[in-house]
């Protein structure tokens, strides 16, 4: 018996949780700074992670408001598409995504941009096209009108 979710291969926080975790230790291993000196590294990084909470925070509160889960392990019981949903459907992974390249600039490694390189397929395969399958098999033409007017990231 298939569960009501969309079956992703690793929950999303897990997968960011794991890529921060193997950037820092090569960092440790193998330091590889790329900001240059005259760049105000830590301002901008931290100017780019909050934009990625701010973002990922309306976009669950949105879902929230939908009276739907944020969870890829629970069921969608609603289509989300205001806020912004009306950009991208995937802000919350856009949010992670910025997030990760605000730290590598905070903290000037180049480890955490490969993390995110690495992490893009896991997200774009293992979450997002098992979500998307899920989606359309269960909201079928409310789902794929939003999905045809709304592109997956910008």
């Amino acid at each position: 018996m298939t569960k009501d979710a969309p079956q992703v291969v690793i929950h999303p926080p897990i997968a960011l949780g794991l890529a921060l975790i193997l950037a820092f230790v090569f960092e440790r291993l193998h330091p590889l700074p790329f900001v240059p000196a005259s760049v105000p590294g830590g301002l901008i990084g931290f100017i780019l992670v909050a934009l990625g909470l701010v973002l990922a925070g309306w976009s669950a509160r949105t879902f929230r408001q939908a009276h739907t889960q944020v969870l890829t392990n629970q069921p969608a019981t609603v289509v989300v598409s205001p806020g912004p949903y009306r950009i991208s459907r995937n802000p919350i992974y856009l949010g992670m995504f910025l997030g990760l390249i605000g730290l590598a600039v905070g903290f000037d490694t180049l480890w955490l941009i490969v993390a995110a390189i690495l992490l893009y397929p896991v997200l774009r395969y293992g979450v997002i096209g098992r979500e998307e399958r899920y989606l359309e098999a269960k909201f079928g033409p409310a789902y794929l009108d939003y999905k045809a007017r709304v592109r997956r990231w910008l």
